[in-house]
């Protein structure tokens, strides 16, 4: 794993990643990929979303205002970017909140080659059958140990599981990371969570693995906030000083900066 060599080559190719993703955020990922290095497409129309996919070097799928033509959209994608070898992530937003969200990440699960699940540990959890709380959006707890649930949801989903929070944990089933970078700012602000998504297709597009792209996306987005956080005031300045910190991430140092274990 070398997130730093990974950010180097994701600004030298600057991969496509398409993302069908909600409304709340649409203009944040799309910030947030470009500052990184990548490059966004936001398209979501059934017509054209399974060119759109297999032109990509990643996509992302993100439930956060769903509604039946969009999941048919996310479905019609995620078979096209199978078909044509393009990783794919899964962001189940708000799942466990209501029956429509929880089935609709299940179904992406089943329909779809998922190579990464990205969630909250309440969302991960619900996908899983493990007991837990979502509110709204928002993970207000779940039963047992982050770091298992990621093994544990992996290993039934047969996925790379991304679970994020106050210690991000990855694991693809047989190996895990838990990576410690990050501020508690990247909670006060709406979409980090979804800004954690669209940069984990991001470097799969590129790392030599999906355990290695999805352990450093974390890395690279903790360390970004990291540095938002020692410049800003509050949340607002925050926003906008994370979108700076992202664009001046540097390959040199991001892996030494890692707090991986």
């Amino acid at each position: 794993m070398n997130p730093g060599a990974s950010l180097a080559r994701l600004r030298e190719r600057r991969p496509l990643v398409h993302q069908i993703t909600n409304y709340v955020v649409m203009n944040e990922t799309a910030n947030a990929t470009l500052a990184l290095g990548a490059l966004p497409v936001m398209a979501h129309a059934r017509e054209e979303v399974e060119e759109m996919a297999a032109l990509a070097g990643a996509l992302v799928l993100n439930i956060g205002t769903l509604s039946p033509a969009w999941v048919d959209a996310m479905i019609a994608a995620g078979r096209s970017a199978n078909a044509h070898g393009v990783p794919v992530v899964l962001d189940p937003v708000g799942a466990g909140a209501t029956r429509y969200r929880t089935d609709t990440a299940l179904r992406i699960l089943d329909e779809v080659e998922v190579t990464v699940l990205r969630g909250n540990a309440g969302e991960v959890a619900t996908l899983v059958g493990v007991d837990a709380e979502v509110r709204g959006v928002e993970s207000i707890g779940a039963g047992g140990d982050a770091a298992v649930l990621a093994r544990r949801a992996a290993a039934e989903l047969k996925v790379v599981a991304s679970v994020t929070g106050p210690v991000d944990h990855v694991s693809d089933g047989s190996r895990a990371a838990a990576i410690a970078n990050g501020h508690p700012l990247l909670a006060a602000v709406t979409g980090t969570g979804c800004m954690s998504s669209a940069l984990t297709g991001c470097f799969l597009a590129v790392s030599e693995t999906a355990f290695d792209g999805a352990a450093e996306a974390l890395v690279a987005f903790g360390v970004a906030g990291e540095d938002a956080a020692a410049v800003a005031r509050g949340p607002g300045s925050f926003h906008v000083a994370l979108y700076d910190a992202l664009a001046a991430l540097d390959p040199a140092t991001l892996g030494e900066r890692a707090k991986l274990a």
